[in-house]
């Protein structure tokens, strides 16, 4: 298992970390997690931009002082703040979709559960970036995709450490251009859950959880 430390210098050269991450897998089928904090970013999703109101959003977010980026997984707008945990798992194809997210979920709970958060499945009506993977403890904490080839599947998402009023204050414009229903109290933090929300903890708990949930969890880090 090889552990990935750390995000780059940019926006740019962090999301290429970890699409290198996901095609060494892909290449050698050797798994990979990878757990760190993003840079401060509204990262929208391909349904976002072909909606009428796309252009609105974008001025929502950047209003906020929030650069804007597009991703090619995922559901709708996702708010990192610059104290949000993203977590990635890249893993050889085996076994199905359900059960990757099963997995993963269970190892989140773990984590989630070291941190003093008692994280359940689900999450609250009208929740940003809404799907049929989160967890959620007094509002959403965690939410999770899953991108499949056919050498290699990631499982990614991820937690809110903090500043849930924050995420809130810009998604509600933005959600609200996009013409998505969006209730600002279902935005969750491991904080408003009362666990211990460093993002240097939590990224460690996360890290560890996911590297222990793979059978061949042996360390082999990098920056």
């Amino acid at each position: 298992m090889r552990v990935v430390e750390g995000r780059a210098e940019d926006i740019d050269a962090d999301r290429a970390r970890t699409r290198e991450l996901f095609e060494r897998t892909e290449r050698t089928g050797e798994p990979a997690v990878r757990v760190w904090t993003p840079h401060r970013q509204v990262a929208f999703g391909r349904r976002d931009t072909r909606e009428d109101g796309y252009e609105d959003a974008k001025r929502a977010a950047a209003d906020h002082d929030f650069p804007v980026v597009e991703r090619s997984v995922g559901g709708r707008a996702v708010a990192y703040t610059g104290t949000t945990v993203a977590f990635a798992r890249a893993e050889p194809v085996d076994g199905g979709i359900t059960e990757r997210y099963d997995r993963a979920t269970a190892d989140l709970r773990v984590a989630f559960e070291r941190l003093g958060v008692d994280a359940r499945p689900g999450e609250p009506p009208d929740s940003f970036c809404p799907g049929s993977h989160s967890l959620q403890a007094n509002g959403k904490v965690a939410g999770l995709a899953q991108r499949v080839t056919g050498e290699a599947a990631l499982v990614a998402g991820i937690v809110l450490t903090r500043d849930a009023k924050e995420v809130a204050a810009v998604l509600e414009p933005v959600y609200a251009a996009l013409d998505v229903p969006f209730d600002p109290e279902s935005v969750g933090s491991v904080e408003r859950a009362g666990g211990e929300s460093d993002p240097e903890i939590v990224t460690r708990a996360v890290e560890a959880a996911l590297a222990e949930g793979d059978d061949e969890a042996a360390d082999d880090r990098e920056a």
